[in-house]
């Protein structure tokens, strides 16, 4: 029986980077067999151990992009440089397009709305409202702008099973929430964001420094401490007259599970819109109401309800019906 942790990173090569990154794929399958690596990898508390985590880590120092016998060996070597890294950053891609999955449920709220993520990161999915969007769908094709002008930003977003979004919510106020909060105007932060991207995907760090324009220009409230504890003041200090939206994308497998539970129970305790975009093994309420698996992508749902599979960085949306 493989570890835990190579049962982890088999999982990560099958589900996440096949077919997206072959670089990560390759890497993760073959540490999967390898006891001297994993040997390393298990010396980090368990939410250390995550293949992004420790890829970026090791990229940031200075890891090759090639084979993984030349990765390990330099691996290997530059552990003792590595492993701080990974011990004081954690796993927080910050992939912006993931708004165009939120966008066809956000797009349904008359009135004002006030957003607050939940591991937010540097706050780049706080802006739905300031993208573009391109949805491929049966229909031929729909482009939505910001009302001033296209955005630098555009995000396309390939879309069965549900109709296109048909406008852009009214976002009044945004507000986010993570144990770490990167600042846009902080260079390490950016470099490590960049860093996260997986390495053929040029697209998504262009994407990045865009998007990074746009919050620079009018930064996020980022509020530093834990979601749980952090969620009800905010949503107490969000304008009265809007509709609070608490979303959150990819976040809950970082917390272990009695916490996730009152991170749920705390949510659903508030007078909010609840929007949650995540692996199905994250919410098991959500889950359970599937009548299919979501194959390696994420779902999304709406209070509780699940609503579409989307793709992990918001790169398709398969409404559920």
């Amino acid at each position: 029986m493989p570890s835990q942790t190579a049962a982890g990173y088999e999982r990560f090569a099958a589900l996440e980077a096949n077919g997206v990154s072959p670089l990560y794929e390759e890497w993760a399958a073959s540490i999967a067999k390898d006891d001297a690596v994993l040997g390393l990898i298990d010396g980090l508390p368990r939410p250390k151990r995550q293949p992004n985590l420790v890829f970026a880590a090791a990229r940031l120092v200075g890891a090759p992009l090639g084979k993984y016998p030349q990765f390990r060996e330099w691996l290997l070597e530059h552990w003792p440089a590595v492993e701080p890294v990974i011990q004081a950053r954690m796993t927080q891609t910050n992939e912006a397009a993931r708004c165009a999955v939120l966008l066809p449920l956000l797009s349904r709220i008359e009135g004002p709305v006030a957003l607050i993520e939940a591991g937010a990161a540097a706050g780049f999915c706080l802006y739905p409202d300031r993208y573009s969007y391109r949805y491929q769908h049966d229909g031929g094709e729909t482009v939505l702008h910001p009302d001033s002008c296209p955005s630098p930003v555009q995000l396309t977003c390939a879309l069965t099973g549900a109709e296109p979004p048909k406008r852009l919510p009214d976002v009044v106020w945004r507000a986010g929430i993570d144990l770490n909060p990167l600042s846009v105007q902080d260079p390490q932060d950016m470099a490590w964001l960049q860093t996260l991207v997986w390495p053929e995907h040029r697209e998504r760090r262009n994407r990045l420094s865009a998007v990074a324009g746009i919050a620079a220009a009018d930064p996020p409230h980022l509020l530093q401490g834990d979601i749980v504890e952090e969620l009800p003041q905010l949503v107490a200090r969000a304008p009265k007259d809007a509709t609070v939206v608490v979303f959150h994308s990819a976040v809950l497998p970082y917390l272990e599970a009695e916490h996730r539970q009152r991170f749920v129970d705390r949510v659903q305790d508030l007078n909010v819109t609840w929007i949650s975009n995540e692996g199905e093994a994250a919410l098991p309420a959500v889950k359970n109401q599937l009548t299919r698996s979501a194959e390696g992508n994420l779902v999304l749902s709406l209070n509780g309800k699940p609503q579409a599979f989307t793709g992990p960085h918001g790169q398709s949306y398969e409404g559920l019906g």
